[in-house]
């Protein structure tokens, strides 16, 4: 997210530059030469060791990854984890159903025997890291073509990566940064036996739903409980019910105390990813071409689940969390444009990149980077129409199952109806579980309705980009429209149910797949989806280099400036203060930087999908019977803002405060920084979290669930 235009202009060229504490997403190994100054001016009292060791244990082993997608946080020595309400919806989602609907009622387990097992839901606890770019590096050279070179590199990661995982004990990833110029190494330790302990209704843990989302000031209970489980040496194990709660090396202490406007304040976690890199025609792409067609196929995706989940709660169930996703990035792609847009980020950048230019065809430098900029700008103005074509398509894989689901399924029947006797009977059982797993919870006419207003959305927008030639065909032939088509293809398919797949693996003829309308269908889709042709091929490769180049060149340019690498859903660190924004009358408190219940309760509509609330949690209110809970003013806190730098993938990290102690948990941004992804912007860039004093609240006051409460480590 973006300064004033000038001010980032010069911090990213001068040759010397003073990097602020409360831009960058940094790795842990390096805070001790980088960072660690800085964050005790601010009021850090922990030391580097105490944050990350490999030695002993340290804050980071308290952090987990939590379901490949967000983050969460160890707070007790039984494996008890926090990470908001919106990342375990799904899985609250999955083992809700309408006679026991979690996901509208809330759920507390009152025991460790009451605690729930979703079918898939992992942790990752991250081990240790080192640098390799030396060694990865030393195998490349400028006369590579970019596919050689990246064959080269690949062999050497996997190499990496099998002396690093002691035999299959870890899983090793090997990242790169600064787009190819760096890597380093990160060794994993995954669990996969985490079970439901508790999450508030929707009501609380969703309050303000989309049109809140995004927004300040915010007043959502967004957070939910799970635990980790291991064997009884605390290994990770697949679930079994004599697994017990995993002693983790470091838990959390949490916090009663509060805190104020700029006491210190650092998160830890797995932001996904950033691109601060991003040239000006990048930027420009974005704006008018990929993002609109995302924000244009999300919004009729949306709208056709929506109609068919508001007239049954079964289907609200079971497409709620597929629909949050979509909804969640339609809202942050409209976002970015209208951010991008009114900050002039591309003139921004534009202005960088001329002043690189300028050091780029210099004498010593012109042979290595005189061409750069020209070769990237050259590779946007090539793929405008590509880039729309493809957001419109993927736009339609996020919303549609059956976009993706007769190709992909349909691609395992033609092997088994190929195969042998014997190759029959080893496939058919695997088959037929993964049948009854993708068929289990979808809805037939919803996702006829889905589809069929994709693919007419996708026909009459992305013909620019070349339309998928069945689809082009399709169109032409039903006068652009495919809800007949759709309608009588689901009739006919045998992709359409269940039974009809099981059906077909009693008597299996591959000519049966071969001429099915939804396989051929979604075989149409999903080949235009992955092809490129050789010319596209080589402009993606030039551009690659060139890329990877004026990263370089940048930073050659400014020696002297401390970098830190985009974001990449590896483990970083990123430090700031509690700092409010401007005043605004929406929010009752006495400064702009946290929220209260009493403004929750101001917001209060009843029977309103959005805004209805508990009445046990509106008569807390009128009692004011907050506990050991509320501010020392009296109110009881709700939201909170800090100045940190965080993206997609940090939700449910944790906020934690000089002494290590947690005192919130991440969950969104505002959305007047939505270009933070490419820029950051000191002014208006905020992390909204959920107070910790409001998670205990609901667990004890609200839930009756103070067992949970007596098992973290409380700092009073």
């Amino acid at each position: 997210m973006k300064t004033k235009k000038i001010w980032f202009l010069f911090l990213l060229l001068l040759p010397f530059t003073v990097v602020r504490a409360d831009e960058g997403m940094w790795f842990l190994m390096h805070i001790d030469r980088l960072n660690h100054r800085d964050m005790q001016k601010m009021g850090l009292q922990l030391t580097s060791d105490e944050i990350y060791s490999i030695n002993h244990s340290s804050l980071k082993d308290a952090i987990v990854q939590f379901g490949g997608g967000c983050t969460a946080e160890i707070v007790s020595k039984d494996g008890l984890v926090l990470t908001n309400h919106h990342c375990g919806y799904g899985a609250i989602a999955e083992l809700s159903t309408p006679e026991h609907d979690y996901l509208t009622n809330g759920f507390w387990a009152r025991s460790k025997q009451d605690e729930l097992k979703p079918k898939s839901l992992s942790v990752r606890f991250f081990v240790r890291m080192d640098d390799v770019s030396k060694r990865i590096l030393s195998k490349v050279n400028d006369q590579m073509s970019e596919f050689e070179r990246e064959q080269v590199i690949n062999r050497e990661i996997a190499h990496i990566e099998q002396e690093n995982s002691e035999g299959g004990k870890y899983v090793v990833s090997v990242k790169s940064f600064y787009n190819g110029n760096e890597y380093y190494y990160f060794v994993y330790q995954d669990y996969n036996d985490v079970r439901l302990v508790g999450t508030p209704p929707n009501s609380i843990g969703k309050f303000g739903g989309d049109t809140d989302n995004w927004e300040w000031p915010r007043h959502t209970g967004d957070f939910s409980l799970f635990r980790v489980y291991a064997d009884r040496e605390g290994n990770p194990a697949e679930y079994n019910e004599n697994n017990v709660p995993l002693k983790p090396k470091y838990h959390l202490p949490v916090s009663l105390k509060g805190f104020q406007e700029n006491d210190f304040a650092m998160i830890l976690g797995y932001p996904g990813r950033t691109n601060r890199w991003m040239p000006a025609a990048g930027i420009d792409q974005n704006v008018n071409f990929a993002y609109p067609a995302w924000v244009e196929a999300s919004k009729v995706g949306m709208d056709n689940m929506k109609k068919h989940m508001d007239q049954n709660q079964q289907v609200k169930l079971e497409y709620a969390s597929k629909y949050a996703q979509v909804a969640n990035y339609w809202k942050n792609r409209q976002g970015m444009i209208d951010a991008l847009s009114k900050h002039q980020t591309a003139a921004t950048k534009r202005a960088e990149e001329s002043k690189f230019n300028q050091w780029a065809n210099k004498k010593d430098n012109k042979a290595r980077f005189g061409k750069v900029i020209e070769t990237i700008n050259r590779y946007y103005e090539l793929t405008n129409e590509k880039s729309r074509h493809d957001n419109y398509m993927m736009g339609m894989l996020r919303s549609s199952n059956f976009a993706s689901l007769p190709y992909v399924l349909g691609r395992a029947l033609l092997i088994y109806a190929d195969g042998t006797d014997a190759k029959k009977a080893e496939l058919k059982s695997s088959l037929k579980t993964e049948i009854a797993s993708q068929y289990e919870k979808l809805y037939l006419p919803l996702e006829q309705d889905v589809l069929a207003a994709e693919l007419n959305l996708y026909a009459s927008k992305a013909k620019a980009g070349g339309l998928a030639p069945r689809v082009d065909s399709l169109s032409r032939a039903n006068g652009g429209t495919f809800n007949n088509y759709i309608k009588q293809a689901f009739e006919s398919s045998i992709f359409s149910s269940e039974e009809k797949l099981l059906t077909f693996l009693t008597n299996p003829q591959a000519e049966q797949i071969e001429q099915d309308p939804l396989f051929l269908l979604s075989s149409d889709l999903m080949t235009r989806y992955r092809y490129t042709d050789e010319e596209q091929k080589k402009e993606e490769a030039n551009f690659q280099r060139a890329f990877r180049l004026m990263v370089e060149g940048m930073r050659k340019a400014n020696p002297k400036k401390i970098y830190y690498p985009d974001a990449n859903s590896t483990l970083r660190l990123t430090y700031g203060k509690i700092t409010a924004l401007p005043a605004d009358p929406r929010n009752d408190a006495k400064e702009n930087f946290y929220t209260t219940l009493k403004g929750t309760i101001a917001k209060y509509k009843p029977k309103d999908e959005e805004f209805d609330l508990p009445q046990r949690l509106i008569d807390l209110y009128k009692t004011k019977d907050f506990g050991r809970y509320a501010d020392r003013a009296g109110y009881m806190p709700v939201n909170f803002l800090t100045n940190n730098d965080i993206t997609g993938g940090n939700s449910g990290s944790p906020v934690i405060n000089g002494k290590g102690e947690l005192i919130g948990i991440a969950f969104d941004g505002n959305i007047e920084a939505m270009a933070g992804d490419v820029i950051f912007d000191q002014q208006l860039q905020r992390t909204i979290a959920v107070d910790i004093r409001y998670v205990l609240f609901i667990m004890d006051k609200f839930a009756g669930a103070k067992h949970l409460v007596d098992e973290m480590t409380l700092a009073e």
